[in-house]
């Protein structure tokens, strides 16, 4: 496989991946009850957003430990939203069906931890 090196954080799948889950959950929170918009919509999209934006702001660093600090923390915040959507279904405000995104994008999180892993253990 040979493919080009990311220009921009957008370039990046796991990027897109995570960028598509916050739109999912903007639109889902949508529906929530009205009185949930300070409580648990509030907390649920902060930490959706995290994990792109962390993804965003990890692309930027030089180093390959800053890189993999960014991505811990985007792992952090997709296992609260993990807990947010269970919590949510729960609650009767939504159903699982945001979960396989989940899983997707936690799986691309764990590949590009793995490949930072392997870049630093070359390098040191």
């Amino acid at each position: 496989m040979n493919e080009q090196p990311a220009k921009t954080f957008t370039d990046l799948l796991l990027w897109q991946k995570s960028h598509n889950f916050v739109i999912s959950i903007y639109r889902l929170c949508e529906k929530f009850p009205k009185d949930e918009t300070y409580g648990l919509v509030s907390q649920m999209r902060r930490a959706a957003v995290s994990v792109p934006a962390n993804i965003a702001e990890g692309f930027g660093k030089s180093s390959i430990k800053d890189k993999m600090r960014f991505l811990e923390i985007s792992k952090g915040s997709l296992e609260e939203c993990r807990y947010y959507l269970i919590l949510a279904g729960e609650l009767g405000y939504c159903d699982s069906s945001l979960m396989p995104i989940l899983e997707e994008v936690s799986k691309l999180l764990n590949a590009s931890q793995k490949s930072l892993r392997r870049k630093l253990s070359a390098t040191g």
